[in-house]
């Protein structure tokens, strides 16, 4: 599989690692420092700039990729990128890391695949808690009442 991953803060050079162990990975990061949480001894392609970027994105293999990610820190970057990779370049996989559950649950309704860290960590750490067993990402996503707007 050819994946492409924008942002490399810590979820993407963990993504980008595990994933690079089977498939072809690219990361696209603006800030070249950032790449150091990749190591050394790493098998992804690397292509700095925006991914927000047509030309950068093009670098990074877009046209041609199975599965693209977004996850930068900025839930309305991480859209715009992921509508650019869906509707412009027609990948067929795409995810989206979104930090706010209503932003979430909004784009959701767009028709796109998003993780919300909080609503996934919370659920977990309650069913190790109460030894459930795990449940589904979109089980996670489904808010308590209280915090429903």
């Amino acid at each position: 599989m050819n994946v492409v991953i924008f942002g490399c803060g810590r979820t993407g050079a963990t993504l980008a690692l595990t994933l690079a162990a089977n498939h072809q990975v690219t990361i696209v990061e603006q800030n070249p420092e950032a790449l150091r949480r990749l190591g050394y001894k790493h098998n992804c392609k690397v292509v700095v700039g925006s991914g927000l970027d047509e030309e950068v994105l093009k670098r990074a293999g877009i046209e041609k990729c199975d599965a693209f990610f977004a996850v930068t820190r900025g839930d309305n970057t991480n859209l715009m990128a992921a509508q650019l990779a869906s509707i412009k370049y027609q990948v067929g996989k795409v995810c989206i890391k979104v930090a706010d559950p209503h932003r979430a649950d909004a784009y959701r309704n767009l028709g796109y695949h998003c993780i919300t860290p909080s609503a996934l960590l919370a659920g977990m750490m309650r069913d190790w808690i109460t030894g459930a067993p795990y449940s589904s990402i979109d089980q996670y996503n489904i808010l308590p009442k209280e915090l429903e707007l």
